[in-house]
């Protein structure tokens, strides 16, 4: 008999062995019916239906559910019993000592437990409840206080790994509080619901290896969302979860609009099925919003979830194409942070349109306490937009310690780990071989660069408000101002993509770049840079202050944007740039005696409406001359507050680590480490000698006497001389009552101790005097001001040496200073400061 070889039925039969294969996918998913245990009504003796789900009271006599309590408990019942309270939250079991609820495990495998909490009205107040939970090992809730809510229930929810035979759920009071549950639910998952392993990306980027034995973990339900879609109840659900809108967690909602798939049903294929994400999940998206030029092509759809700093968590992606007009045509970036992307590619990965697929990933968050998505197009595509459907978000829950982690696990499953690791040898060479050829025939396609927005991640610190603990019905809670936020798109519209022709200054933060919106308002638009000494927290205050804050006489901010790993900052332009240019850049104008009074007044109003305006409170940290700004009237404005410190508006400190910049530091602050607004009055003061005298603060070429500005101006005071530090520029325009009553604010600014010092309202309205005594013909006495005249009395001050430039002083770092100071060689205080964190 001929031997049939041919490539024809070769093909063939490797078709039907697909087919075969597909066919047992499907029919493995289909086999899934949703089960009828465990649903338990805690302390009710009543089945309750609610959403296609009978639970049972766990005191009805007649219980058949194989589940057994131990510990001692009692029953609570809503004294209300409000119409609008649904029946399963009408009562509740409480604990007044350590209890379990016990259930015999039919079946191995993967399950859902949710626990439902409501503190309704009763005697017992339910609400200040504080207890532990823990189960098969796990510790899920820690020092859990169920909040009371007039509405809405508290529902956690768990995936666990389950073996048959017992397993318990242990509720543990706190002190001498008590525990309670209203409701549970532990059901059994669909087979294959969570994979064992999946793609780990750290928090320096995608490792390249596996996350694996995920199934030996247990999982917290973080975040579920409905992108593009309406709110999901457990009555539109397989698997009776609850999925939220996505609009809120949004960075710019313009950059995205919603899509619907008109079909009946998606295109399940290959293993999935409608248990893994409703259909409704899969016929709704978000998808780049394209529309009539407003926005670039190339910008991305963000969204920014709260979860844990530094934890670990399973995520899934949902995606199904219901946007494409055909095959093929519609690839784009997936985005995790800023760190890893991956691109997706629906005909790649599915081959049908409106066919769902699933990315699953294990992601370690950072310090932020966020974590960002993103979707945009490639360079390459022939459509350039992007969609997604669907996002969970699990946290990887930690163990308790005081039980065994899982179940023991009988011998017939020991006999099937021992068979499978020995097959498992025999196949790993073939597997070997086979990958090795598929890597060689095709290019991975899984990883790229961001095409959009380059710039590396460069957070640090502490970001918008968290959740505490993590929810079905999650919430974002920012606390910055949403209303600001610009798309990068814009931003890079603005400044012709950050163009190096429109760069105005640079600083430890990276660049600024003049631009125009599209309305016309002309900006700068301050860029940081990685490795810039000004991080995430200084970009968080800045907006968290400015968007308080309007005044005359401090810069407003226009917008911001924290796209991925952008920190950008857009403010009104101050046409004139710094008062430190006007001073010290013999290429501008020099500045009339005159002017540079109506600056410091303007300044001083700036830092007197921070420190005690109708939001006031603020301390500025870093006031210098680069920071305060002159619009093209000359009005000074200040600006930069990302040190700033919210203090007490009476003379109460703030005990803080030093922050500021040398040569204006307030040696109070800098040796106590308690900040009050006194802090910036000292460092005003500073800028008041710099304005009299057109010299930097500290200036290590001139001689030793005439090193720091402020020591050297005090003892041309003391010595009747203060005309030799004046800059010879102005000389003659000063009226000698003013330049007094000038010096003698300064000193008062500059005393050592913060008590000792006037309040930014007193040097407010001193120096409008001494801008009166320039103007008026007929002079008062120059002690005739708020104040008394014991300045002639003051002694010098004991001010320090300092090196001029910009550095956070933590408090490890402080130096130790010598009592005579007034002598140390400016080289010498270098050699003392450990500088770390230069801004």
């Amino acid at each position: 008999m001929e031997k049939i070889n041919s490539p024809e039925i070769r093909f063939s039969f490797s078709l039907l062995l697909f087919f075969l294969h597909f066919i047992s996918l499907h029919l493995l998913s289909s086999a899934y019916t949703r089960p009828t245990e465990y649903f338990i009504s805690c302390g009710s003796n009543t089945v309750i239906s609610s959403a296609g789900r009978n639970f049972t009271g766990d005191s009805s006599s007649g219980n058949s559910l194989s589940f057994t309590f131990k510990g001692q408990s009692s029953t609570v019942i809503d004294s209300n019993k409000s119409t609008k309270t649904p029946p399963l939250y009408q009562t509740a079991r409480l604990f007044k000592q350590k209890s379990s609820y016990e259930f015999e495990i039919s079946s191995s495998g993967t399950y859902l437990v949710r626990l439902h909490f409501f503190a309704f009205s009763s005697a017992d107040n339910l609400s200040a409840a504080h207890f532990d939970v823990s189960a098969s090992g796990f510790s899920l809730l820690n020092n859990f206080t169920p909040k009371y809510n007039s509405s809405d229930p508290v529902i956690k929810e768990f995936i666990l790994t389950i073996n048959k035979g017992k397993f318990s759920i242990n509720f543990m009071p706190q002190g001498s509080s008590f525990a309670f549950v209203n409701a549970m639910e532990v059901f059994l998952a669909p087979e294959n619901f969570i994979p064992n392993d999946a793609s780990h990306i750290s928090i320096a980027g995608n490792s390249g290896k596996n996350y694996v034995d995920i199934l030996s973990e247990a999982l917290q339900t973080i975040h579920r969302i409905n992108v593009g879609g309406s709110n999901l109840t457990p009555e539109n659900d397989t698997l009776w979860r609850f999925w939220v809108p996505d609009d809120s967690y949004l960075y710019m909602p313009a950059t995205a609009k919603n899509s619907t798939f008109h079909s009946d049903k998606p295109n399940y294929l290959q293993g999935m099925s409608e248990y893994i994400a409703p259909d409704l999940v899969y016929q709704t998206a978000k998808e780049m919003n394209i529309n009539s030029g407003r926005l670039a092509n190339n910008f991305n759809v963000t969204w920014s979830f709260s979860v844990s700093k530094n934890a670990r968590h399973f995520v899934r992606v949902h995606f199904c194409d219901i946007i494409s007009p055909t095959l093929g045509v519609i690839d784009f970036n997936l985005f995790i942070y800023s760190r890893f992307s991956i691109v997706i590619d629906p005909y790649d990965r599915i081959g049908h349109l409106a066919a769902p697929f699933y990315l699953d990933f294990v992601v370690d968050s950072d310090d932020s306490g966020l974590m960002n998505f993103s979707i945009g197009p490639r360079a390459d595509s022939d459509i350039k937009t992007a969609f997604l459907n669907g996002l969970e978000i699990m946290q990887i829950v930690g163990e308790s310690g005081s039980e065994s982690r899982t179940n023991a696990p009988n011998k017939t499953r020991i006999f099937i780990i021992v068979g499978s690791i020995v097959g498992g040898l025999g196949l790993i060479c073939i597997l070997a071989v086979v990958v090795g050829l598929c890597l060689r025939c095709r290019k991975p396609k899984t990883v790229e660069n961001w095409e959009w927005s380059p710039v590396p991640l460069h957070r640090g610190g502490s970001s918008h408000n968290r959740m505490a603990e993590g929810s079905v019905i999650g919430s974002r809670v920012p606390d910055l101002n949403l209303g600001l936020k610009i798309s990068f798109a814009e931003i890079q519209f603005v400044t012709n993509n950050f163009d190096a022709k429109m760069i105005v200054g640079k600083g430890g933060f990276g660049h600024v770049f003049r631009g125009t919106l599209r309305n016309g308002i002309k900006v700068a638009v301050k860029r940081s840079q990685p490795g810039s000494g000004q991080g995430l927290p200084e970009f968080q205050t800045e907006i968290m202050v400015l968007s308080k804050i309007r005044h005359r006489h401090l810069v407003s901010l226009i917008g911001y944007c924290d796209e991925m790993s952008e920190m950008i900052l857009v403010y009104e332009f101050m046409e004139n740039g710094t008062l430190r240019d006007h001073l010290y850049n013999s290429a501008l104008p020099s500045l009339s005696w005159k002017q540079r009074l109506e600056i410091c007044i303007g300044a001083a109003k700036g830092l007197h409406y921070l420190h005690r305006g109708a939001s006031g409170g603020f301390i500025h940290r870093d006031v210098k001359s680069t920071n305060i700004l002159l619009d093209e009237d000359l009005v000074a404005k200040v600006a930069d507050f990302g040190l700033s410190r919210l203090g007490p508006p009476d003379q109460t400190h703030v005990s803080t680590g030093v922050k500021g910049t040398i040569g204006y530091l307030d040696p109070d602050y800098f040796r106590t480490q308690q900040l009050t607004e006194k802090s910036d009055v000292y460092s005003f003061g500073v800028v008041l000698l710099e304005a009299l005298c057109a010299r930097p603060a500290i200036n290590i070429m001139l001689p030793r006497e005439q090193i720091n500005l402020a020591e050297w101006c005090m003892i041309c005071k003391e010595k009747g001389t203060i005309e030799e530090a004046v800059d010879p520029s102005i000389k003659s325009q000063i009226n000698p009552n003013s330049l007094r009553k000038f010096a003698e604010i300064a000193e008062k600014c500059l005393q050592e101790n913060g008590a000792d010092r006037p309040t930014m309202g007193d040097v407010l309205w001193d120096l409008e005097y001494a801008l009166q005594l320039q103007q008026t013909a007929v002079q008062r006495q120059p002690h005739e001001d708020s104040a008394t005249d014991a300045s002639a009395m003051i002694g010098l001050p004991n001010i320090q040496h300092f090196p001029s430039f910009s550095m956070s002083v933590e408090k490890d770092d402080l130096p130790i200073l010598r009592d005579d100071s007034a002598n140390i060689w400016a080289s010498e205080v270098f050699s003392q400061l450990k500088i770390d964190d230069a801004r």
